[in-house]
């Protein structure tokens, strides 16, 4: 009974789609902006840097703040605490708030990962930047792009899982980012879908 109320809290959390609301306050709605995600990246781009801040901020604390609490309580622990520390990261993708159809869940997977594992969320952070300064080396004239960018991000939280079990990180943890992978694969899967099926494209023609 303790795993499931922790679980739904934290998924409640999680749901709370405060750039989505953030956008709404600056009299943009971001599902009919850019690519209609309803994350903290696209208010940036819809309603301004103050704004974009501000989402990434409470996105991020969505993440940390129920997860760290979680830890500290000393109720739950193990796999139980990994599937829990999950939640909140599910509810962004699927918040109920936006009948299940949330956001892509990055700002607030940094934040579960900074209350699970700081050197976790260190590591996806140097990962993601390396992928992202060998990306514009690599394509130095060409813009970035969205399928692009969550290539990078899937790949990211790949290479952390990779890093994960490299390190010997707790069992725990490691199965917490395997899970988070997937999660990702699927919030990214349109860009995904697409960049495969450019590429796919691109050898045909050659």
């Amino acid at each position: 009974m303790t795993i499931l109320l922790w679980s739904a809290a934290l998924f409640l959390c999680g749901s709370l789609m405060f750039s989505y609301w953030l956008g709404l306050a600056a009299r943009s709605n971001l599902r009919e902006i850019g690519d209609g995600n309803p994350g903290a990246l696209n208010l940036w781009r819809a309603a301004g840097f103050a704004y974009g801040i501000a989402g990434i901020a409470l996105d991020f604390a969505k993440g940390f703040g129920p997860v760290a609490f979680l830890l500290a309580s000393g109720r739950v622990s193990g796999y139980a605490a990994a599937a829990a520390s999950l939640m909140p990261v599910l509810g962004h993708a699927f918040s109920p708030f936006l009948r299940g159809r949330g956001g892509k869940a990055i700002a607030t997977t940094f934040g579960v990962w900074c209350a699970l594992s700081f050197e976790g969320a260190l590591a996806y952070a140097v990962i993601l930047a390396m992928l992202l300064f060998g990306s514009r080396l690599v394509r130095a004239k060409k813009k970035a792009s969205a399928e692009a960018d969550a290539f990078q991000v899937v790949l990211g939280m790949l290479l952390l899982f990779v890093y994960a079990l490299a390190r010997a990180f707790p069992a725990p943890v490691a199965v917490f980012a395997l899970a988070n992978l997937l999660l990702l694969a699927f919030t990214h899967r349109r860009e995904l879908r697409r960049l495969a099926a450019r590429r796919s494209e691109n050898r045909k023609q050659r």
